[in-house]
Order: structure tokens, then C-alpha cells, then sequence
């Protein structure tokens, strides 16, 4: 089986990072907002554009590679796999998030924009 997901798009919003586990060992998590988008023409010949979102979850040395140099706007490359998460809320009703969890991450654009640019590859979470 294979569950491979690979995107570029640009960053909606400044990533969230957060910190899991008990006060004596914590672990870093960045979640980006990562916008891809594709154009194409309608029957009509309309120029259309289709903006999907995407939730990608960084884990450990990956997230400070993201809370060092990813911001709103910053175009990048992840790799990663999908996870599929559920819940009860509050009404009873069940909710689902499909995240990809990060296993690459590149940052694009100019070189003179991105100091420290390169791929980064982290161990698994």
C-alpha cells in the first residue's frame, strides 16, 4: 500500500505552533494552512480557478524549520503521508480533519527571500 501525498502551494496564514506531551518532555508541531490552486477553461472557454486547502502537520525538527522561515505567503514543497482524524463534538455529532503529515519539506521562491533554504527531511513522529 502506498499513501503518498505530494503538493506546492503557497501558505495562507502565519503557521500555528504548539508544544504536546507532559511538562518534562514536550514536542514542537507546526500546522500550516498550505493554498493549492488550478486553472483551467469551462465548455464556455472561461478562464475558472480552483483553490482546494490543505492542512499539513510538521512534527519536531521540521516544525522549527517551519517556525524559523515559514509566514503567510511563503510558497513551499511538502511530501508527506494523509491522516485522517475523528471526533465526537460537542452536539454528539461525529467530525473528521484529513491533515498530511509532513515527511518533506522545501521551501521555494528566490534564494534572497528564504535564508537557510533547502529540503529538510525529519525523522518519523
Amino acid at each position: 500500500m502506498i499513501n503518498k501525498v505530494i503538493l506546492i502551494g503557497n501558505v495562507g496564514q502565519d503557521p500555528e505552533i504548539r508544544y504536546v506531551g507532559d511538562p518534562s518532555s514536550t514536542t514542537k508541531v507546526a500546522t500550516i494552512r498550505l493554498a493549492t490552486s488550478e486553472r483551467y477553461k469551462d465548455r464556455s472557454g472561461v478562464l475558472q480557478e480552483h483553490t482546494e486547502w490543505h492542512s499539513v502537520v510538521a512534527w519536531r525538527g521540521t516544525a522549527d524549520v517551519v517556525e524559523k522561515y515559514v509566514k503567510k505567503c511563503t510558497q513551499i514543497y511538502v511530501e508527506g503521508r494523509l491522516r485522517t482524524r475523528s471526533w465526537d463534538d460537542q452536539g454528539g455529532n461525529k467530525r473528521y480533519s484529513t491533515e498530511i503529515l509532513a515527511d518533506t519539506l522545501q521551501l521555494l521562491g528566490r534564494r534572497s527571500e528564504i535564508p537557510g533554504s533547502g529540503a529538510y527531511q525529519p525523522s518519523q513522529p
